[in-house]
């Protein structure tokens, strides 16, 4: 049995410890923090319900409702999009060929883009100067040395044009340049393609933008990496400044190349900076009919021709005058889509149909896969045949720089084959937008007998599209087009269209 304590007694024992017990809770509680009260929450304001607070009423806003500015944008963002006023044109003429030229200029140089007009001496009778050209007289360059055995000293003067033009302005003239571009007076330019191609750089950084030869051997002979002068070659507005100083010791260094466009290649190659390709320039290294290269334009919008004086009329029944003339009504009316090639197929006829608008359509009995409708017919040739003779039976493919396909010596095997002869701008829809539209009429085969004509009731295709809008940054993609059921077989109406996300440009089975 237990033995009973004889000092304090239980109970108050246990009284004790439950106050000692008790003295930690009692002083945690005693310096417990106080929480915060909770935020309210964030109402949905409109725009009416802002206008009648008054700014001292509203709370201020929490750290995830501050507006973070946005970067910095890039020069050509913080500044107007770059327009012919920012463009200055530096022209190689002479005295001789600027009659025989000025047309050609009249058609695609328009204020206030500014040209410079080079020749080798005064011209004596100088009126009906396009607006904004300006003629000057080179310096004498005589003194410069010229090496090469087939060319002309002629290239060392046209090379300096760009170090004169730049020493020719003055602070105030220069003030707004973003680029020069350097051309030949044979060299037609559709300006709006031009500028567009121009925004997609930064003229504040050193740009070399231009064109190869279309030849082969040309490239081959005076150099792949440079861009070919006819064709145009622009230079942004501080490299410019940077080559006028150095061209003369540069042309000093190199009296042994051919061109003044080498000239120029090797004083940037000096400079540290190469050449950015760019398809739309166009040098035309080529003799002959050029149909077939033009009814095969790359996706990329036309920014130049050269050498058409040197190749057949682009339009058959003109002359040359005539054919630069239609093609500059049809690049008026739709810069970014003249010669954009659209192909569309017609199963329940069995038609093949490929648009190069504003200048051309061919139309095919059957299903013509896509892949060989992009490769130019050879209705053409070579600028210069290369030394020694090619060896199999697709030797001549390699005197070109794009892809090329057998052009049918036999008219019977050629398909319809149709030219501009119309452009008009007409309502499109109820929103008051506008579709241009184009008519091309038959060319009739001259070697076929009657009975062997393709599609010898077809004589005009009428197509119908929307105007081509073109955004710096935004991809290219080669357009639709349907072919609209007639009841008659002497005409087709293709209508061109954007195509769908997953649409296939072919003949669906």
């Amino acid at each position: 049995m237990a033995t009973p304590s004889h000092g304090i007694p239980l109970r108050a024992l246990l009284l004790l410890a439950l106050s000692l017990l008790s003295i930690p809770i009692v002083f945690q509680l005693l310096h417990r923090p106080t929480p915060s009260p909770m935020p309210p929450p964030l109402l949905r304001i409109t725009c009416a319900d802002a206008a009648s607070q008054s700014p001292r009423a509203n709370p201020p806003p929490l750290a995830s409702d501050v507006h973070v500015p946005p970067p910095a944008p890039k020069p050509e963002e913080a500044s107007e999009p770059t327009s012919l006023r920012h463009v200055v044109f530096g022209i190689a003429s002479s005295r001789r060929t600027l009659p025989l030229r000025l047309p050609l200029l009249r058609l695609w140089l328009r204020a206030p883009a500014r040209a410079f007009l080079f020749l080798d001496a005064p011209a004596p009778d100088a009126r009906d100067l396009p607006p904004g050209l300006a003629l000057r007289v080179s310096a004498d360059a005589s003194r410069f040395p010229y090496t090469h055995r087939r060319g002309l000293p002629s290239a060392v003067r046209v090379a300096r044009i760009a170090g004169e033009l730049v020493s020719a302005l003055n602070q105030q003239e220069e003030e707004d340049v973003r680029w020069l571009v350097l051309a030949d007076d044979d060299t037609a330019f559709v300006l709006p393609n031009l500028l567009h191609t121009l925004r997609r750089y930064d003229h504040g950084e050193p740009w070399y933008l231009g064109a190869r030869s279309e030849s082969a051997a040309q490239n081959a002979l005076h150099g792949f990496a440079m861009a070919y002068g006819g064709a145009g070659i622009a230079v942004s507005w501080p490299l410019a400044r940077r080559l006028a100083p150095a061209l003369d010791s540069c042309v000093l260094r190199y009296p042994h190349l051919y061109g003044s466009d080498g000239r120029i290649y090797a004083c940037l190659a000096e400079l540290g900076v190469e050449l950015t390709h760019e398809p739309g320039f166009h040098q035309i290294d080529l003799h002959g009919d050029i149909s077939g290269l033009l009814r095969s334009h790359p996706l990329s919008p036309l920014v130049s021709l050269h050498h058409l004086d040197h190749v057949h009329p682009l339009y058959p029944g003109t002359d040359r005058a005539g054919s630069a003339q239609r093609l500059f009504r049809a690049a008026d009316a739709d810069p970014a889509r003249v010669l954009q090639q659209t192909v569309c197929y017609d199963r329940a006829r069995s038609l093949t149909a490929s648009v190069s608008w504003g200048y051309a359509v061919q139309v095919l009995s059957g299903n013509v896969p896509l892949p060989d409708l992009l490769a130019a017919q050879r209705t053409f040739a070579p600028w210069r045949r290369s030394g020694g003779r090619g060896r199999g039976r697709n030797a001549t493919d390699v005197l070109y720089m794009f892809d090329t396909r057998r052009y049918p010596g036999d008219e019977c095997r050629r398909g319809a084959l149709f030219f501009l002869e119309s452009v008009a701008v007409a309502p499109a829809g109820e929103e008051g937008g506008t579709a241009t539209v184009t008519t091309y009429g038959r060319l009739a085969p001259r070697k076929c007998p009657p009975g062997l004509v393709p599609l010898k009731s077809l004589r005009l295709v009428k197509v119908t599209s929307e105007p081509l809008q073109l955004a710096p940054g935004k991809a290219l993609r080669r357009h639709c087009c349907d072919i609209a059921p007639s009841s008659s077989d002497a005409s087709m109406d293709i209508n061109i269209r954007r195509c769908k996300d997953d649409e296939l440009i072919a003949m669906h089975s």
